[in-house]
């Protein structure tokens, strides 16, 4: 064990950047607010582009991230790919990317095939619903079968009370490498909802296929704290082991809490007495084999 705080390279697993004048996100715009987990979003209702996140990672060792699909407008689900890898070619900003794909949709091979072409894209979203149960869904699981085919993962968003179904889903389909987004979606910090939450990810973490983003850890009419996430971020590291989790900022969307620099100081401060090897990993080791994101020089 070492107790120096992490002071290496980090990969920035999961972030968001768009342009709300040039492109359309029906989420963000103006006159739309959606059921959202942090509750009104309104803040980040504005455009926010490479140099803005360059602007906020400014003093950190974030030299490389992973752009997530922002709900673009999803009769154009390539457009987002082409505008991101547009931005990366001018800012290196981001170094991989996970592409939008609605697995149920009667194109899904033509899509797939059209994202996996892209450079930059490691892995697909689709959100599978509230309850999960596109999980179950026959057309939807058609879909995520071809994921195999075009060596691309699956990034899984949604509340942990749905991890059962997913743990199913990789049983049967091991070829995919299934990716837990936001740390499985905990909106609380009951004992009722950690017990539960940590059940369900000692049953998923049984799947060698399956790693977790420790990111997306606010809580609606909270303030960012250290305390505050310690022990969520130990348990997942306890359950996965190191080389199964990464970091996340999930910026801009977490800024409406915290800087960049606090959150990722919070990980840096709960993570210092682990071994070096395991804050290599959460920081950089794993993320860079998930995704072998393009390094910024």
């Amino acid at each position: 064990m070492s107790d120096e705080p992490y002071a290496g390279p980090v990969i920035d697993a999961h972030h968001h950047v768009w342009d709300l004048e040039r492109n359309n996100y029906p989420w963000l715009r103006p006159d739309v607010m959606v059921a959202h987990r942090y509750g009104d979003y309104s803040a980040i209702k504005h455009t926010y582009l490479p140099a803005d996140y360059l602007r906020d990672i400014a003093g950190s060792n974030v030299v490389a991230s992973v752009y997530m699909e922002a709900e673009w407008d999803p009769s154009d689900p390539t457009g987002e790919t082409r505008y991101v890898s547009e931005l990366s070619r001018e800012t290196g900003v981001p170094g991989a990317m996970t592409a939008q794909a609605w697995l149920d949709a009667p194109d899904v091979a033509e899509v797939l095939a059209a994202q996996a072409a892209f450079p930059l894209v490691r892995s697909v979203r689709h959100k599978p619903g509230a309850a999960g149960e596109l999980m179950g869904n026959r057309d939807w699981r058609a879909g995520y079968a071809l994921l195999a085919e075009h060596g691309l993962h699956f990034e899984l968003q949604t509340p942990w009370e749905n991890l059962a179904q997913a743990a199913q889903l990789a049983a049967d389909f091991p070829a995919t490498l299934l990716v837990i987004n936001h740390s499985g979606v905990i909106l609380d910090r009951s004992d009722e909802t950690l017990t539960g939450w940590r059940d369900a990810l000692e049953n998923i973490a049984q799947l060698p296929n399956v790693v977790i983003k420790a990111s997306g850890l606010c809580i609606e009419g909270q303030p960012w704290s250290t305390d505050l996430n310690r022990g969520v971020v130990l348990d997942m590291v306890r359950i996965f082991g190191a080389d199964r989790v990464m970091f996340g900022s999930n910026f801009p969307v977490d800024g409406m809490f915290a800087t960049f620099a606090e959150i990722l100081g919070s990980f840096i401060e709960i993570t210092r007495h682990l071994s070096d090897a395991e804050k290599h990993a959460i920081f950089y080791g794993t993320a860079e084999r998930v995704y072998a994101p393009v390094i910024r020089s």
